[in-house]
């Protein structure tokens, strides 16, 4: 069954996801045990996404992009299940930030063509709504909080987001890929379909992680 962005399947999967990370939110948050379960839980899924996604795409017809996890939403879960796992603070922030200025608007418009029940849009919703959950649990159950000031956090993601897509650029050019979509939109409709042409997009692409990145910080402003 092919997948159609926006539709019924979409907006059906989607509330199962946000719903699902509320209530592991909120077992986490009644006691010790729940959250070490839970955290347990995340960091394996998060993990564990890369091995799934080669096991999903098997008997499909597949390309480097689907094979190799540079995408960013599979580096952001390869560092979201060591950021539940080892608690370091760059890990943590970049799964926060990445988690949900990424990893958000990659559910709202799925790069997929396949629909359910195949494993790879199970493998697709699971990883991506694992980064998401593990972005949401950081700060409201583990505590972690931005450094101060507030902008510094946001700053370091966003040099760091900048290292990563001149990578792939890179990489792209080399094996004729499409990781981070910086060399052409993806095939489904996205938000990069409003930024203009390539290479302008880039910049926009750009400007518009480092304003969310800054809008994240915000929640976390220390008021003097």
């Amino acid at each position: 069954m092919p997948f159609h962005p926006f539709g019924s399947q979409h907006f059906i999967t989607l509330g199962i996801g946000f719903a699902i990370i509320a209530g592991l939110i909120l077992f986490a948050k009644r006691s010790e045990r729940n959250q070490g379960i839970v955290t347990a839980l995340l960091a394996f899924l998060c993990l564990a996404s890369y091995p799934f996604a080669l096991f999903a795409w098997r008997g499909y017809p597949v390309s480097l992009d689907n094979v190799l996890p540079l995408h960013l939403c599979d580096l952001a879960a390869i560092v979201a299940g060591f950021a539940l796992l080892t608690k370091k603070p760059i890990l943590l922030t970049l799964t926060y930030f990445w988690g949900i200025a990424a990893t958000t608007q990659a559910l709202l418009t799925p790069a997929i063509s396949h629909g359910p029940p195949s494993l790879p849009f199970i493998h697709f919703f699971v990883q991506h709504f694992a980064i998401v959950a593990a972005a949401l649990y950081i700060p409201i159950v583990l505590k972690w909080r931005p450094k101060a000031p507030w902008w510094r956090s946001p700053l370091e993601v966003f040099g760091i987001s900048i290292l990563y897509h001149v990578f792939s650029l890179a990489v792209n050019t080399l094996l004729e890929t499409n990781f981070a979509f910086s060399s052409r939109p993806p095939d489904n409709p996205s938000l990069i379909d409003h930024l203009g042409a390539w290479p302008l997009y880039l910049f926009a692409m750009q400007g518009l992680a480092l304003l969310l990145y800054l809008l994240l910080a915000l929640p976390f402003r220390r008021r003097a």
